[in-house]
């Protein structure tokens, strides 16, 4: 019988990092070089970092702490890189797509199921910009408070995968009752690590007013009890040739 690392793909390494040779003096100097030649656009254009917990959507009981590192492409859309810290050894284990209530309305009803709202996250304050004063984010998280996400996770570190295996999963964001109540330890957890308080974060935002409508096909599962999983199956490639070239 295999052991754990074993299915999982790869020892442990430190801090959970997967297991691997030390880098090398050569490879050191080519990274450095890489920094100081290559351009790196889209990711010195991330201007937000935000810390807020999410559920697997197959499992709500699967709950993680995730850093979301954010790009504003325009008023309506922003995307994140979500890593399961922000050390600088942090893993990137997946990808999450914030739309504006406007965008989200658009979307076709079987798109819309895979999406969560924000609202709940924002008021109750599980969505935290780390080491910034609440005054100077009031304005984006009531910008938030109204938008949608869809988040994908790629990496499941919380079962103990040392590498990405499988397919990515849907998660679903925190909510105020039932299955999708986040897990007090987390939250304090969270609050000791960046000296803060959900508590107080919940009575200062209590003028972020709320959406007058959170589309219900959003939070799908909240009222149909259904989740949506990605499975790998084996299919036949379409090849086309192009003959002409035997002409």
């Amino acid at each position: 019988m295999s052991s754990t690392s074993e299915r999982n793909g790869a020892g442990a390494g430190k801090n959970g990092i997967p297991a691997g040779k030390p880098v090398s003096t050569g490879q050191q100097i080519l990274d450095k070089g890489a920094q100081m030649l290559q351009s790196f656009k889209p990711i010195n254009q991330m201007s937000q970092h935000a810390c807020t917990f999410a559920l697997y959507s197959q499992d709500m009981s699967r709950q993680i702490e995730t850093h979301h590192f954010i790009t504003r492409l325009n008023q309506d859309f922003l995307q994140a890189a979500v890593y399961d810290s922000d050390d600088s050894d942090a893993r990137l284990i997946g990808i999450e797509y914030i739309v504006s209530d406007a965008t989200f309305e658009k979307l076709p009803p079987d798109e819309q199921k895979l999406w969560h709202s924000h609202a709940y996250e924002i008021k109750s304050g599980l969505w935290i910009h780390p080491r910034m004063p609440e005054m100077i984010v009031t304005p984006e998280l009531k910008n938030l408070a109204k938008t949608y996400g869809k988040f994908w996770c790629t990496w499941q570190t919380d079962r103990g995968d040392k590498l990405p295996l499988g397919p990515p999963s849907l998660m679903m964001s925190p909510q105020a009752e039932g299955e999708g109540v986040v897990n007090h330890e987390l939250v304090t957890k969270r609050d000791e690590k960046y000296k803060m308080s959900k508590e107080d974060l919940v009575k200062s935002r209590i003028e972020i007013p709320e959406p007058e409508w959170i589309n219900p096909m959003a939070d799908y599962w909240r009222q149909h009890k259904k989740c949506f999983g990605v499975d790998v199956e084996s299919t036949k490639m379409k090849i086309e040739t192009d003959y002409s070239i035997y002409s």
